[in-house]
């Protein structure tokens, strides 16, 4: 890597962030090789010699977690996607976890927490550490600490900061680490986590009460099945809302905002921050997507990614008429991009068309769909573009719902909104009231059912679902 881009990321970190980077590559750099470590550029030469600087992929790692994503731009990382191997370096999710701890601990719960220890590590030993990582990096030392062994951190926190404990408690049920004994706290095997308000009363400082607990055999529990959604908000959901276009080939989009309206109602309730973007160029469309695969997710379970525009195959289009490849609207948020995404679902969202064919039905026909059909009809409209695009290019994660197939029209009611959006978001609705566990798939299929009924200007609509998920993905009002 160019040294003058490290030296600059240097001169830009102050010393307890090179002290918390220095903490987070124990794993990966010996621990004597690390002692005497004053800046950024002698832990660089560290990595250099343990090859881990080849690529941007770990220092990147690094940066966002201490939340330095700014220094992303000193990389100067080109436009290719990097290679993405078993022998990337990945930062150690136990010490992204412990340095949560950290970042979070008060100056008084940091005494606490030496008084506790003083008897265990020594008093020298105690008062040498100025934080709460000098305070961890000797609890490993001393094999009161580890990544199999939290007890000892966890049954501490708790004396003095539930918050704090419940981070541990977390990281252990993600991992599927050896359950940690409750001791006082009631803890709700379930996938939120979410503690109550205390009441008037006041609560006892020595445990959490979480309510509507569910039985110990929450399917959501399991994290091998299920995606983990532990954050409140769960992650954002950004919808990119094109209806006014400039040039002459494409209409504007009347009925868009409905779309628009109803994503920000569904997804609000299902626990995201929803962000809209009105009528954009390809340009600002890139960028807007580029800056946001540039933010820490480390405490987002999720993305969302919603797009309403007009379309042709394997693109779709900004308001200056322009392309924008579906492989680059996920480009951003693959692994090797969002290093902080990796391992959480990436849910895209598209309304617009794939070509310029209609889809025709077979017989017997199905039902048209009963409400005010007349008007319907008049005022459906075709999300067409022009040219050819690219295919998708999926890594692990993602789920890629499409209005329509490849090569034909979605269809848009130019006052009630586009027929899969509409539908996507009441069938989002259904699941997250219903008891049963529905997960995303199953949503998708429902909508492809719902959407292939109607008749549309006399043709059809049929919706696509492409997805690398490896887990099931259940969303629940929050």
């Amino acid at each position: 890597m160019d040294r003058l881009k490290l030296s600059r990321i240097d001169e830009e970190l102050v010393s307890s962030e090179v002290a918390a980077l220095c903490f987070l590559c124990r794993d990966v750099i010996n621990r004597k090789r690390l002692e005497g470590i004053v800046d950024a550029k002698g832990l660089f030469l560290r990595l250099e010699e343990k090859g881990l600087l080849e690529n941007d992929f770990f220092l990147s790692q690094l940066l966002q977690t201490i939340c330095r994503a700014d220094l992303l731009n000193l990389l100067e990382t080109d436009s290719r996607q990097p290679e993405e191997t078993d022998a990337n370096p990945m930062l150690s999710d136990y010490r992204v976890m412990l340095y949560r701890v950290y970042e979070d601990m008060t100056e008084e719960n940091l005494d606490k927490m030496k008084f506790l220890l003083s008897n265990k590590l020594g008093k020298a030993k105690i008062e040498a550490c100025n934080t709460a990582l000098d305070v961890f990096a000797e609890m490993e030392m001393a094999g009161l600490l580890s990544n199999t062994n939290l007890h000892e951190l966890h049954t501490m926190l708790l004396e003095f900061d539930q918050q704090l404990a419940l981070i541990i408690q977390r990281y252990t049920e993600a991992t599927r680490l050896p359950r940690i004994p409750h001791g006082s706290m009631d803890y709700q095997r379930v996938s939120t986590f979410q503690p109550t308000q205390p009441n008037d009363a006041g609560a006892s400082d020595a445990s959490v009460v979480f309510s509507d607990a569910e039985p110990m055999t929450s399917p959501l529990s399991d994290h091998t099945e299920y995606y983990a959604l532990l954050h409140n908000p769960r992650g954002l959901c950004v919808v990119i809302n094109n209806e006014y276009f400039l040039g002459t080939e494409l209409k504007n989009r009347g009925g868009t905002q409905e779309d628009a309206k109803a994503l920000l109602t569904v997804f609000t309730r299902l626990g995201f921050n929803v962000v809209v973007h009105d009528d954009l160029t390809a340009h600002k469309m890139l960028l807007v997507l580029r800056e946001l695969g540039s933010r820490n997710f480390l405490d987002d379970d999720a993305l969302v990614v919603c797009v309403l525009s007009h379309g042709e195959k394997g693109c779709v289009y900004g308001i200056d008429e322009k392309p924008v490849s579906l492989r680059e609207l996920s480009l951003p948020f693959t692994s090797g991009r969002a290093p902080t995404l990796a391992g959480k679902p990436k849910l895209f969202f598209i309304q617009a068309c794939q070509g310029s064919n209609y889809q025709r039905g077979s017989l017997p026909c199905p039902p048209k769909p009963r409400q005010e059909e007349g008007d319907r009809q008049s005022r459906l409209e075709a999300d067409a573009g022009r040219v050819d695009g690219e295919t998708v290019p999926w890594d692990a994660d993602f789920l890629l719902g499409m209005a329509t197939v490849p090569e034909c029209k979605s269809f848009r009611n130019t006052a009630k909104g586009s027929i899969y959006i509409q539908e996507l978001c009441r069938q989002l609705m259904r699941s997250a009231e219903s008891s049963e566990m529905d997960d995303m798939l199953t949503v998708l299929t429902r909508v492809n059912r719902e959407v292939s009924k109607g008749e549309y200007l006399n043709y059809k609509q049929m919706p696509e679902p492409k997805y690398t998920l490896t887990k099931k993905l259940v969303l629940k009002f929050v």
